[in-house]
């Protein structure tokens, strides 16, 4: 059985009894279970830890805390599938990586550039997610991301005509580098 077996499958046995908690919750919640019974206060022992934190939130975000276990369970899905995609990222770049040390010094020139485009892309991409989520250029986790994107977009946004509120920088930027990143690869290669 290979690592990402491994991992899915590790994935998939914590969302399955976050699953569980979740609907056990549930059941003492809506009185399934007596909620003074024995088996309900183990329940509650054991789930408060995950569910009450969610609640806590929702409170303050003005949600309905009786909602808890279903954003825990869609948090646990999200995170897992999120866990398995970068586990595969991060297995396929160390084979790829590997691969590419084998074959030379071009073919590892070119597995650097790759990567080096490949991360400007990233950066761009949560950058304009902050940014719809209100996160600017003085916040603290966004910081890194404008310094490593800013040195392209200013130069576009002087070109680009303005439309407003709108800032097609980040979308040229994103096209400009996808057709940039075959041309300098196969320049190297």
């Amino acid at each position: 059985m290979d690592a990402m077996t491994v991992v899915r499958y590790g994935v998939f046995a914590l969302v399955a009894l976050v699953a569980i908690a979740a609907f056990a919750a549930m059941a003492v919640q809506r009185r399934a279970l007596n909620p003074f019974g024995r088996p309900a206060r183990a329940i509650r022992d054991v789930t408060d830890p995950l569910i009450k934190p969610v609640e806590r939130t929702l409170l303050r975000r003005g949600g309905n805390p009786q909602n808890a276990p279903w954003w825990l369970l869609g948090i646990a899905i999200v995170a897992g599938i999120l866990i398995i995609s970068a586990a595969n990222w991060a297995w396929s770049t160390i084979l790829t990586a590997r691969y590419a040390a084998n074959s030379g010094p071009r073919a590892t020139v070119a597995f650097a550039l790759n990567m080096a485009i490949w991360l400007l892309m990233l950066a761009l991409m949560i950058r304009v997610i902050g940014s719809w989520l209100g996160a600017g250029r003085y916040t603290k986790w966004m910081r890194p991301f404008w310094v490593a994107t800013e040195w392209m977009l200013a130069p576009l946004r002087r070109v680009l005509p303005a439309l407003g509120p709108f800032d097609l920088s980040p979308l040229v930027a994103w096209f400009l580098l996808s057709l940039l990143r075959p041309v300098l690869i196969g320049l190297v290669m």
